[in-house]
């Protein structure tokens, strides 16, 4: 590819062990605030009170009804919750940031988000709203977070399985990346080195300070390889999935990924090389399932309670939204076969490819 486009996004990066301890009051200084919206899950409350009270006279409202996949009800809570306030403050996962993105897509409001999960979605424009079961995704520069403090140390308490799925969703993210509408040099090469961190990282399980690092910075780097090149067939049939039944986000991405790389390989040869040796190992597709078998990600999607016939359901919706431009063309029968296979968990070399 000789000729591209490549839009570097403005947020500001702060990145390393305390920093959430050490440094968020001064970031939050830097953006002026003084009526600040905390947004954190119920879960996380703790977690977030803890790091704001150096300026807990800053907080003027807190906003914990999050919600995966932000319904549309909960946007609107939440942007009535914000009203006169002038900073967004995210402490949590995905769905957290997510609901964060709702209120500065309609407000404007800045967001510093602070993640305690391996999402990525901190570092992109990209905002979801779910309605009726289905859910809407779109890009704009207002729901950027302008300052992003990854800190590892709030990694700790994570669930393995959690980590494990969260870590995968990641990869997913970077594996997306080389074949998503927007695809360039600059983004799979960071695609490719965001690959390398996840596998390190999820090898040795998130078990120590070290491969949490590991995935955090793996994590930042899949966000902003997936922020420039937008969405592909893997997230566009996650993001289906999952607004139309309320899936957990991290475990479906977890378990889709290697269909959508088994359907893509024969025709990205170059892509799927450099996916290989990034997981060093040369058949990606077995690294990714062996890797989430040991980590205890379900084999299929049944295993998330979706039945069979739901795949019929939305099999009309995903392939309405397949990029035109996939390595491999998208037909009805190839995606119902995908769809399938993802569902029962079989070998997807075998049923796929």
């Amino acid at each position: 590819m000789t000729t591209f486009t490549y839009d570097a996004l403005p947020s500001r990066i702060v990145f390393g062990p305390a920093v959430a301890r050490t440094r968020l009051h001064a970031e939050v200084d830097a953006l002026g605030a003084t009526r600040i919206l905390l947004v954190a899950a119920e879960t996380e409350t703790a977690l977030a009170r803890e790091l704001t009270a150096p300026f807990a006279d800053r907080i003027a409202a807190t906003f914990t009804a999050v919600r995966p996949h932000v319904p549309i009800e909960t946007a609107d809570l939440a942007r009535a919750t914000a009203t006169g306030t002038d900073l967004l403050l995210s402490v949590g996962g995905g769905s957290t940031t997510g609901t964060a993105k709702a209120v500065a897509l309609t407000s404007g409001l800045p967001i510093l988000a602070v993640p305690t999960t391996y999402a990525g979605s901190e570092v992109t424009p990209v905002w979801g709203l779910t309605e009726r079961g289905r859910k809407t995704t779109g890009t704009d520069p207002r729901v950027l977070p302008r300052t992003v403090v990854y800190d590892p140390d709030l990694t700790a308490t994570l669930p393995a399985e959690l980590s494990a799925a969260s870590g995968l969703n990641a990869m997913a993210h970077c594996v997306d990346a080389f074949w998503a509408p927007r695809r360039n040099p600059v983004s799979a090469a960071v695609a490719e080195d965001g690959i390398r961190h996840l596998t390190t990282g999820l090898s040795r399980g998130a078990a120590d300070a070290a491969a949490r690092t590991e995935l955090l910075l793996g994590a930042y780097l899949a966000g902003s390889a997936f922020a420039v090149t937008g969405s592909g067939l893997h997230h566009k049939i996650c993001h289906v999935l999952g607004g139309a039944f309320d899936l957990p986000h991290a475990r479906t991405h977890a378990i889709v990924l290697p269909y959508v790389l088994s359907f893509n390989a024969p025709h990205a040869p170059d892509a799927v090389a450099r996916i290989a040796a990034a997981l060093g190992h040369p058949d990606p597709v077995k690294a990714l399932r062996d890797l989430g078998a040991k980590l205890g990600v379900p084999a299929g999607l049944r295993e998330l309670g979706l039945r069979e016939s739901d795949l019929d359901t939305v099999h009309g919706d995903i392939l309405a939204l397949a990029p035109a431009d996939n390595p491999r063309p998208i037909t009805a029968e190839g995606l119902r076969t995908l769809l399938h296979a993802a569902w029962a968990g079989t070998d997807p070399a075998g049923e796929v490819a």
